[in-house]
C-alpha cells in the first residue's frame, strides 16, 4: 500500500506508527496510516487483519513547573 520511499513500516512492524498519514480526522480522533493501520487519538490502534491494540501512552501528562 505503501509508495513513500524508503517506505513507511509495515502493519506488523513495532515502529508502525512512524507510517505517514494517508487521511487525518482529528474532529473525529482518527488516522489512517499508508500501512493500513487505524491510529486513535487515545494511542488505540486497529491494525488491517482486525487485531486490536489497546491504548498504550500516557494522556495528559502535564509538568507542573512552580516558580520558586
Amino acid at each position: 500500500m505503501c509508495q513513500h520511499q524508503p517506505p513507511c513500516p509495515t502493519a506488523d512492524s513495532a515502529d508502525r506508527e512512524a507510517a505517514q498519514a494517508v487521511v487525518h480526522h482529528p474532529e473525529q480522533g482518527w488516522s489512517l496510516l499508508c500501512n493500513g493501520v487505524l491510529l486513535f487519538e487515545d494511542t488505540g490502534e486497529l491494525l488491517p487483519d482486525g487485531r486490536i491494540i489497546a491504548p498504550h501512552k500516557p494522556l495528559g501528562t502535564h509538568h507542573v513547573i512552580t516558580a520558586a
